[in-house]
C-alpha cells in the first residue's frame, strides 16, 4: 500500500501541493513510511498568512462566547474521533497508547477549558488624576498569530496555541513539526467539519528554516509562538526583529530533581522514573538529572536500578501496557548513543541501560549514570532520551546551587517531608515551576513558563491566555 499524500489547510480548504516536493513521515517504531506531507514553501504561508489576515476582524467581531463555542464544538470532535488519533498519534511519533489518548483526551478538556474564558478575560478602569475623567485599559486581539510545533506533543500543542489565540479572537496558522504532520491534518479536518469559518485557522506543513521563517518574519503576523529547541527559538526571534514581532517561546530544559534524606522514597522513585521515561524522555521539563542527599544515596540508586529494569519498552502499536517506545528519529538515537559515550568516557558509570534495542526501530535502554560530575556534558546539555545521572549531595544549599547552575530554567523539583525544607527550596530554585513530591507534569489552569534559555512568555491559564492580548488605553473625559 502506497503511504496517504497529505494536504494543506489554507483558507477553509484542503489545497494541493503547488510543487513536487514532499516530506515522508516514518513511524519510528518499524521505520515504515506512513505519509508523505507537502514541503511547503515561503508561498504557502504567505497565503495562509493573507487568509488568516482577511478572516481576523470578522472573527475578532464576534462576541466572545460565540468564540468559545466554536472551542467546544472542536474539542466534541476531537473526542469523537480518538480512537483515529490516538491511534495516529501512537504511529507517528511512537508514544504508548496510554499517553497518545492521554493527549488527545487533554486536549479536547483544553479547548473547553480555554471556551470558558470568552466570558472572564477583561479590561480595567483605572482612577484618573483628573475629576470628570476615566482611564479604560481594554483587552484586544492582537491579529494574526502563528504556531510552530515541536513533535513530542504535537496534538495538545495545536491547541495550546490556537485556543488562546482564537477565543480572544486572533487568527492563527500553525506549522506542525515535519516528523509528527498527521495528527495535525486530522485537526484541520475536525475544524473543517464543524464548519469554523474559513482562514480563522490554517495548518501550513514543510521545514522551519522556511515556513517556520515565513511565519516569524512576516510583518501581518502580530505574535508568532514557538515550542522547540534552544536553537529554534534564537532564529524565531532574529526572524521577528525586524518588525518587533511579540515572540512567545518554550525551550529546552535540563531539570533537577532533589531527593532529601527524609524524603518518601517508594514516591521518589515511582515520580521520577516517571518523569524521565515518559515518552522516551522526550519531554523538556521532566527530570533530567538527579541530586540524591548522601544519607539515602546508595539506597536510592539501588531502588531506581531497579525501577528501570522493570521498564516495558517495545512497539506501542503492538502493545497496550509499555511504558515507552522508541525515540523519534534514528538521528535522536545516536545523538544519546553519543551522549551516553561520552559520559563514560569522562568517568561515568552505567548502573542499568546503555544500549540500543534491536535492529528494527529507534529503541534505546532506560539508563542510568553514576558517578558523573558537575561539569560533565550529560549534567548540562539536554539529553532528550531515557537517560538519567544522579549525583550525591551533602546540604540543601549545595543541591539547590547545583541545581541552578544551568543555562536552562525551565521546571524542577524536589521531594521532602519537611515544610521548612520545602520554603526554603521554593525560595532557592530559580525556575518557572517546582514540583514538591510528584511527577513534572504541568496543569492547564497554572502558567508553563521557563526563565533563562528555557523561554520568553509563557502557555497555559490566565497568564497564557493573556500573551494573544494586547492593551487599548482611552482617557475619557466628560462634562
Amino acid at each position: 500500500m502506497s503511504p496517504v499524500q497529505q494536504q494543506m489547510y489554507i483558507n477553509g480548504q484542503f489545497v494541493e501541493n503547488r510543487s513536487d516536493k514532499w516530506i515522508e513521515v516514518i513511524n519510528p517504531a518499524t521505520e515504515e513510511v506512513l505519509s508523505r506531507v507537502p514541503e511547503g514553501s515561503a508561498e504557502d504561508a504567505r497565503r495562509a498568512i493573507d487568509a488568516a489576515e482577511a478572516a481576523q476582524p470578522g472573527w475578532e467581531a464576534l462576541p466572545a462566547v460565540e468564540r468559545g463555542n466554536w472551542l467546544i464544538k472542536i474539542a466534541a470532535g476531537i473526542r469523537r474521533r480518538e480512537p483515529e488519533l490516538t491511534a495516529t498519534i501512537v504511529a507517528e511519533g511512537g508514544k504508548t497508547q496510554a499517553l497518545a489518548q492521554t493527549e488527545v483526551l487533554f486536549t479536547a478538556d483544553y479547548l473547553e477549558y480555554m471556551a470558558g474564558w470568552a466570558r472572564r478575560y477583561e479590561g480595567e478602569i483605572v482612577q484618573s488624576d483628573r475629576p470628570n475623567e476615566n482611564i479604560l485599559v481594554f483587552k484586544k486581539a492582537i491579529g494574526v498569530t502563528t504556531g510552530i510545533l515541536p513533535w513530542n506533543f504535537p496534538f495538545f500543542l495545536i491547541a495550546r496555541k490556537a485556543a488562546p489565540a482564537l477565543v480572544t479572537g486572533n487568527t492563527i496558522v500553525i506549522k506542525p513539526s515535519e516528523l509528527t504532520p498527521n495528527n495535525a491534518v486530522i485537526f484541520a479536518e475536525i475544524v473543517d467539519e464543524v464548519g469554523l469559518p474559513a482562514g480563522v485557522f490554517n495548518v501550513v506543513t514543510g521545514y522551519g528554516p522556511v515556513v517556520g521563517q515565513e511565519l516569524a518574519a512576516n510583518p501581518k503576523v502580530g505574535m508568532v509562538s514557538l515550542t522547540g529547541s534552544v536553537n529554534a527559538g534564537i532564529a524565531t526571534m532574529q526572524a521577528a526583529a525586524n518588525n518587533v514581532t511579540k515572540v512567545s517561546l518554550e525551550l529546552g530544559g535540563k531539570a533537577p530533581a532533589i531527593v532529601m534524606n527524609d524524603a518518601d522514597l517508594d514516591l521518589a522513585v515511582k515520580a521520577i522514573v516517571s518523569s524521565r521515561v515518559i515518552n522516551t524522555g522526550q519531554v523538556c521539563n521532566c527530570a533530567e538529572r538527579l541530586y540524591v542527599q548522601e544519607g539515602v544515596y546508595d539506597e536510592f540508586v539501588t531502588r531506581l536500578t531497579e525501577a528501570f529494569r522493570q521498564v516495558k519498552v517495545g512497539d506501542p502499536a503492538e502493545q497496550a501496557t509499555l511504558d515507552m517506545g522508541p525515540l523519534i528519529t534514528r538521528a535522536a538515537l545516536e545523538r544519546v548513543e553519543q551522549k551516553v559515550a561520552n559520559a563514560v568516557e569522562q568517568g561515568a558509570k552505567v548502573e542499568i541501560g546503555g544500549k540500543r534495542i534491536g535492529d528494527r526501530g529507534f529503541f534505546y535502554e532506560p539508563t542510568l549514570l553514576t558517578n558523573v560530575r558537575a561539569d560533565m556534558a550529560v549534567m548540562k546539555e539536554e539529553t532528550f532520551g531515557p537517560v538519567l545521572p544522579v549525583m550525591a549531595f551533602s546540604t540543601l544549599d549545595e543541591a539547590i546551587a547545583l541545581a541552578n547552575d544551568s543555562e536552562y530554567g525551565l521546571t524542577s523539583s524536589i521531594f521532602t517531608r519537611d515544610l521548612n525544607v520545602t520554603m526554603k527550596a521554593l525560595k532557592g530554585l530559580k525556575f518557572g515551576e517546582t514540583y514538591v513530591n510528584r511527577e513534572n507534569f504541568e496543569a492547564m489552569q497554572g502558567f508553563h513558563a521557563g526563565w533563562r534559555k528555557s523561554g520568553v512568555g509563557g502557555a497555559d491559564g490566565r497568564h497564557g491566555l493573556e500573551e494573544y492580548l494586547q492593551t487599548h488605553v482611552a482617557y475619557l473625559q466628560y462634562e
